[in-house]
């Protein structure tokens, strides 16, 4: 063998091995990020998880309201992501506790009784002005002692939440995806598929309530969101039986 096939010898070996090497290295890479983002979402492969939506008011079959079935499909391309999957459960037939299967849950507390139940028992510092009557805090968000109005397709707020019953490493979480109005449903969602990944890098597994706001959706839809604030602590912090509360619809986003 002479030093010309010699050499080109050596440079296929070594290509191959360099190769060879990028290969696992980007596969390790790959595996590492998927295991910490179905770590996140509590959805190791092949599990099951939980996607319960309003049902829509026009007969007894599932029917699901136009901006929640966008939300659903940012959420199922999490969830196909994560090697798992889902089951789409009305509010009204989703009759079991949480802890089991990772659950999303979209959708206010006015239309959706498992909603309700979640902010009743996991975070008894919100409040939400359900009331059918017309008036400047309908559909109101109470988060400790501020209060945050609705100001339809200009200004709209949305609760996103990973809450999990107890700090056992195998509870598995419960995303809360709770608006003032529908299209606010879809752009929490919208927002947890965009930043899962910084909120892993600073929450980890840990529980995380976040208050969003929507801004000019009759325009942009649900693509304009900034974070207003962590609220894990008010949220998580029962309410007093009488809590003054002051309008924030000027607070400013941090």
């Amino acid at each position: 063998m002479n030093d010309d096939v010699r050499n080109i010898v050596l440079g296929v070996v070594a290509a191959g091995i360099s190769a060879a090497l990028g290969w696992v290295a980007r596969t390790y890479l790959w595996r590492r990020k998927l295991r910490r983002k179905q770590a996140f979402f509590g959805l190791p492969d092949n599990s099951e998880s939980l996607l319960v939506v309003n049902r829509g008011a026009t007969g007894p079959e599932l029917a699901v309201m136009r901006y929640d079935v966008f939300a659903l499909l940012e959420l199922a391309a999490l969830i196909k992501d994560c090697n798992a999957h889902a089951q789409i459960l009305p509010h009204d037939t989703a009759r079991q506790g949480f802890g089991e299967r990772t659950e999303f849950c979209v959708g206010g507390p006015a239309s959706n009784r498992r909603m309700a139940a979640h902010l009743s028992s996991l975070l008894p510092g919100v409040r939400v002005n359900v009331d059918s009557e017309p008036g400047p805090d309908r559909g109101s968000f109470l988060v400790g002692t501020e209060r945050y109005r609705v100001e339809n397709g200009r200004e709209e707020y949305a609760l996103l939440a990973r809450l999990t019953a107890e700090r056992s490493q195998n509870t598995r979480p419960v995303f809360l995806f709770c608006g003032q109005t529908s299209i606010t449903n879809q752009a929490t969602t919208r927002y947890l598929a965009r930043n899962h990944e910084r909120l892993t890098r600073k929450y980890g597994n840990s529980s995380f309530v976040l208050l969003l706001k929507v801004i000019n959706s009759q325009a942009y839809g649900p693509d304009v969101v900034e974070l207003v604030e962590d609220v894990t602590r008010p949220a998580q912090t029962p309410l007093p039986a009488a809590t003054p509360a002051a309008p924030r619809n000027s607070h400013r986003p941090s």
